[in-house]
């Protein structure tokens, strides 16, 4: 199964899908349609943890105070299920690969995997 997770409303995320050929590929707006827990779990099986996929950049991040707080697993998963902006995005999982963010390491990375470097 090849899948992305992304937000329409985000330049980077569309900037990044459009430089890619995602014929096959699943996608998934989390805003319009809200990741199920199912999915989350099989993210983090792919990626090893639940805190590898949250982001740190999220606004409310900051707004929550959780900058302040001890986080455990538990917690990164219950916030990325309750605001979709926790998601680290885009997510591409690519049969039983997963690439998380948008950082230019990941993409290069993902484009190798695909075939589109």
């Amino acid at each position: 199964m090849n899948k992305v997770y992304y937000l329409a409303t985000c330049s980077t995320c569309s900037r990044i899908m459009s430089d890619l050929d995602l014929a096959g590929f699943e996608k998934q707006d989390i805003k319009s349609q809200s990741m199920t827990e199912e999915q989350v779990d099989q993210m983090k099986e792919l990626a090893g943890s639940y805190e590898a996929l949250f982001s740190r950049v999220a606004m409310k991040y900051k707004a929550w105070g959780l900058k302040e707080k001890n986080l455990g697993e538990q917690d990164y998963k219950s916030y990325i299920l309750e605001e979709y902006t926790f998601l680290k995005r885009p997510v591409f999982v690519v049969g039983d690969k997963i690439f998380v963010g948008n950082s230019k390491k990941n993409i290069a990375n993902l484009k190798e995997h695909l075939g589109q470097s």
